[in-house]
């Protein structure tokens, strides 16, 4: 077992199953003796809602990645260069792009098990961004372990402001005639209004940036909501079954007491048992002891009556003899 795989194995999961399944791993890693990869797994975080359809896009539709990947290589060339056609191409393609992304990666979610709302969908289209915008970004996307939703950069870093607005001014050229002026001036047109549009499409783009800010604000503040309502409903649980459990002491206590109680009467009763065996005892050896001297006396009394008979009887014999 090594952290890559762990590591790849969880973000595989949903949300709800990360916590229990790496803890899992961290016991795994202590009982095999490894306690820094214990450690390290330990500090896994569990994906945001938003991190986890991002990952398992990449993770059902890996066809999906280079091709994005691609798309974002040629927006950020063309944003160096200032093409406008080709930017404005791009920027249809990326749209598109991105929407049937959001629209994919929330049917996955609903066939993983997890239905999930249109503020995750938002906060998946703004990670897709993202990766767009940022090499780095794209990185962290394709490898499928967000813990959280990337940023979307309003922009791209060569052409943040007014985008072809700073392209150089063109070379002086040397004067001519008619025909030719007429050409410049139509260029010129055709470069304010390109300039226009690339203005017009960065304040649509912030504004959608605002927008997706904004629910995405809003979605965290619901997460929230839910975590502290269930920590809410947790908290009452334990304290239910503290309770219950403090009733239970108490009622064992009291059970405790009354055996105890009783425990002492018996032995008090035994004690007076014990004392009164010892009495009866007592009487029946004086009333033996009396009952053989009663015997003997009886005894004695019967030798004694014998004898005195036995006289009166050799006095009698002795004169009939005479006579």
């Amino acid at each position: 077992m090594d952290l890559d795989a762990v590591v790849d194995e969880l973000y595989g999961l949903r949300p709800e199953e990360f916590v229990a399944a790496r803890d899992r791993r961290v016991r795994d890693a202590r009982e095999a003796g490894d306690q820094a990869l214990a450690k390290e797994i330990g500090a896994l975080r569990r994906p945001s809602l938003a991190a986890w359809v991002s990952n398992l896009l990449v993770r059902r539709q890996p066809e999906e990645v280079q091709p994005l990947l691609g798309l974002g290589e040629e927006l950020r060339r063309a944003h160096r260069e200032l093409n406008g056609s080709q930017l404005r191409r791009l920027a249809r393609r990326q749209n598109e792009v991105i929407g049937a992304l959001g629209r994919q990666a929330r049917r996955l979610a609903a066939q993983a098990g997890h239905p999930v709302g249109e503020g995750v969908q938002r906060e998946v289209e703004g990670t897709l961004h993202a990766a767009l915008a940022d090499p780095e970004a794209a990185r962290e996307w394709a490898a499928g372990r967000l813990v959280k939703p990337l940023s979307s950069v309003i922009g791209f870093p060569a052409a943040d402001e007014s985008l072809l607005g700073r392209r150089p001014a063109p070379e002086p050229k040397a004067p001519v005639r008619g025909g030719n002026r007429e050409e410049e001036e139509d260029e010129g047109r055709q470069e304010d209004k390109a300039r226009e549009e690339a203005a017009r499409r960065e304040k649509a783009r912030k504004e959608k940036a605002r927008r997706e800010a904004k629910a995405r604000k809003a979605e965290e503040q619901r997460r929230r909501v839910t975590e502290a309502r269930e920590a809410e409903q947790d908290l009452r649980a334990h304290e239910e079954e503290a309770d219950t459990a403090a009733r239970t002491v108490e009622e064992a206590g009291a059970r405790l007491a009354d055996v105890e109680e009783r425990v002492r009467e018996l032995r008090e009763r035994l004690r007076d048992a014990e004392q009164e065996q010892q009495r009866a005892r007592a009487a029946e050896r004086d009333a033996r002891d009396r009952e053989r001297r009663a015997d003997r006396a009886v005894r004695e009394a019967r030798r004694r009556a014998e004898k005195a008979a036995a006289r009166l009887e050799r006095p009698a014999t002795g004169a009939g003899s005479r006579d």
